[in-house]
């Protein structure tokens, strides 16, 4: 199985958190765009997005979310 990468600048942790977002001025109300996040950047992501609006659900990483090599 592949890792995914925590999407907080400089970070390189496993992300462990899926964070849905779009930004209703681009995309349409049902489009979701997908931040990765680590335990430690979840927070700051989650709040980054909230201030906007941008945020829509956060939901954990699980086996199904993740590639299969």
């Amino acid at each position: 199985m592949e890792d995914l990468q925590c999407s907080a600048k400089g970070c390189r942790s496993r992300a462990v958190w899926q964070l849905l977002w779009n930004n209703p001025k681009l995309h349409t109300p049902d489009r979701r765009k997908i931040w990765l996040a680590c335990d430690e950047h979840r927070a700051s992501l989650s709040e980054f997005l909230g201030v906007r609006g941008f945020l829509r659900e956060t939901r954990p990483i699980d086996a199904r979310d993740r590639l299969e090599e």
